[in-house]
Formats: structure tokens, sequence, C-alpha cells
């Protein structure tokens, strides 16, 4: 009978051992589907429309403050450096808020479909910097079509969601001077550079097989001088 109760108790804290190891993989599971579903809130909450800022200081404004929420850069027209730091109202956004945003640095910013809300309406942006943004997919890039006619300058290196299918969509910015499509990843790199090269004629891309050294991860030109913006 001593040895029974003796087997049946290793069989007990055995049953018990895996009880708690049940009910510890159900909490961890539970902890990561929360921190998941934290995250996409919050990325969710930081790309939503400025739509009362714009309405009330006008879509330079709002932009510029998204920018700035985000952790990005900003210059409006006139300006010789880069605003930065802070996502509230800046006094000097409030000072320049009737002035055109030309330039907007978004670079490893958590920039998704929906902040492209807060872009599209702006008709002066010449120069956009959205390099290493984790987030931005095909669908995003196709609505920069917006801004066909004022985007000059385009930095997409090191984007992991683009693809060759985000890239044709970049046949409508025509007035393109200069287009970083370093690492990106896509079937016949050396195709796509050339069909990207006869739908934009006279655009400098750097990347996706350039052989003058390209793929390094040139920066993209200043935004021109006030004098040659739009």
């Amino acid at each position: 009978m001593a040895a029974l109760r003796a087997l049946w108790g290793g069989r007990g804290a055995v049953l018990g051992l895996w009880r708690r190891l049940g009910r510890w993989f159900y909490e961890v599971e539970t902890t990561l589907e929360w921190g998941e579903r934290l995250r996409r809130h919050r990325l969710r909450r930081c790309n939503a429309p400025r739509t009362l800022l714009r309405d009330a200081y006008g879509a330079d404004a709002a932009a510029a403050i998204f920018t700035l929420s985000c952790g990005g850069g900003v210059r409006f027209q006139g300006q010789e450096g880069w605003l930065r730091g802070g996502g509230h109202l800046h006094p000097q956004i409030l000072r320049q808020r009737h002035g055109p945003v030309v330039a907007l640095d978004l670079s490893g910013c958590p920039l998704s479909y929906g902040g492209m809300d807060n872009l599209v309406s702006l008709s002066h942006l010449s120069h956009l910097d959205l390099s290493r943004c984790p987030h931005l997919d095909d669908w995003a890039l196709s609505r920069l079509q917006a801004l066909g006619g004022s985007l000059r300058v385009l930095a997409l290196a090191r984007c992991p969601r683009v693809t060759e299918r985000g890239l044709a969509t970049l046949h409508h910015l025509q007035e393109l001077r200069h287009l970083d499509v370093t690492g990106i990843r896509v079937p016949s790199p050396g195709l796509v550079r050339i069909l990207l090269e006869e739908a934009l004629p006279q655009c400098h891309i750097v990347g996706l097989g350039d052989t003058g050294g390209g793929d390094m991860g040139t920066p993209p030109p200043d935004p021109p001088s006030p004098a040659s913006s739009h």
C-alpha cells in the first residue's frame, strides 16, 4: 500500500507540474497577444489623420506636426535647417504655418498606409525621405501619386515591405529627379531598374544593381533652395 501511495503521489506531482506549465504557457500566450494588440493600437494611433489640426491650421502645419510626432524632421520653404523634436504645436510651426512644407524626413519612422493621409494634401513637397520605414508597404507607396506635381527627391532605401509592385506605382511621379531604392528586395533587380528608368527618364536612380556605388546608400540631396521651390 505504501508503494502504491508513493506511486500515485509521484503521478500527482507530475500532473500538477503539467497543469502549472499549461497555465504558464497560457499566460505567456495571453501576454504576447495583448502585447501585439497594444502594438497595433499604438501604430494606428500614431498614423491617425490629423483632421482637426488640418482644419484649424492647414495641411502643411498638420503634416509637420504629424512628422515631428513620429520622430522625423520638417523644412518649410525658406528654412535653412531641419525642424525636429516634439509632436505638439511647436512654436516654430505656428510661425511658419502660412508657408508650405517643402521637405519631410520620415526615415526610420513608423509610417503606414493610414499615415499617408497626413502627407498627400501637400502641394509643394519636393523632398521626401522614407528610408528604413518598417511599416511602409506597396499600398502606402501607391498613394504618393498625389504628390506627382511637386515631388523631386524620394528615398525608399531599405524599406523591408516595399516590392516591385510598389515601385511600379512610381511612374506617376514625373517630376522626380532623384530616387533611392537601395536595399529594396525584388526579383531581377536589374530589370526592375531598367523599367524604372524607362518610366522616369529624367530621374537619377540609386540602387537595384547600380554599379556606380549607389548600393552603399547614397543619401538624397538636400531640398532645393526656396527660389527653385514650386
